[in-house]
């Protein structure tokens, strides 16, 4: 059968974005809302992330995940510059604190470790000593490709995360990590189980999550924050985590990174998969 791929006006797309943008910025947030939603009907794979900028300002439903064509873009864009300005002005250091809680836990040495959402290779390059074998995942592939120059992983894919423990058939993983992933991820669900379908019994998975700011309204699990990115509260993690067979090793209270001088908190959550 032959599909029929709907050709997005560019010209129009770019005019329904730029004319959104400024009218969030503005605080006009009713007309940004229709035309996120016109930007929407020109691009219904999202590659601008209309959906979660329309939640952010609670004019639309809460997506389940942000877009796969979003992040892809978003990724790719910054994919050359993304270590400087993760690291040396928004102060991201969840991979060291990742490798510290290892060590202060004393978990590892680890065989084979999937790092899920790679990147650049930031959470690889903290744990390449601890591990015999380390396979990236990452939607961009221009991060991808910053990370294979680094020689840090065995084996590299560009992938969804969710989609490549659907369809992953390789030796199972006694480490599975996912840091800043879930900030593009609302509903967990598909991630937890996707991860125990690929983890040894008693494997490990730690992950980076940004809080729930307490404002959020009683029951509600996720949320997309006033920066396009899903928060968790700590309730929902530990529901979640217990409903796909994982216990809690350890959580902490951590700061994921600085936006507009402004610390983000979160936390950095290790499970153990007890079938």
């Amino acid at each position: 059968m032959t599909q029929k791929i709907k050709k997005i006006d560019e010209e129009a797309l770019a005019e329904a974005y730029n004319r959104a943008l400024a009218l969030e910025k503005s605080g006009h947030f009713d007309a940004a809302a229709a035309a996120y939603r016109e930007v929407l009907e020109i691009d219904p794979e999202d590659h601008g992330g209309a959906a979660v900028r329309l939640a952010s300002m609670g004019r639309g439903e809460t997506p389940l995940k942000a877009s796969d064509a979003y992040v892809a873009t978003l990724f790719d864009q910054h994919a050359d510059v993304f270590d400087n300005v993760l690291v040396d002005q928004l102060h991201y250091c969840v991979p060291l604190l990742v490798r510290q809680r290892i060590q202060a836990l004393g978990l590892g040495p680890f065989k084979r470790v999937l790092d899920l959402g790679c990147g650049t290779g930031l959470t690889g390059g903290a744990l390449r000593d601890m591990a015999e074998d380390i396979t990236g995942v990452d939607l961009s592939e221009n991060m991808v490709e910053i990370a294979h120059e680094k020689d840090l992983y065995e084996t590299l894919y560009v992938a969804e995360a969710v989609d490549f423990l659907d369809d992953n058939d390789d030796e199972p993983f006694d480490l599975i990590a996912a840091t800043d992933v879930l900030p593009y991820i609302g509903a967990l669900e598909p991630l937890f189980f996707g991860a125990v379908d690929n983890m040894v019994p008693g494997g490990l998975l730690i992950f980076s999550s940004e809080s729930l700011p307490d404002e959020t309204p009683a029951g509600q699990g996720f949320a997309v924050g006033p920066h396009q990115r899903f928060a968790h509260s700590e309730t929902y993690l530990r529901e979640r985590l217990a409903a796909t067979g994982f216990e809690i090793v350890d959580i902490t209270d951590i700061t994921v990174r600085m936006e507009e001088g402004e610390p983000i908190a979160g936390q950095l959550v290790i499970a153990r998969f007890k079938p």
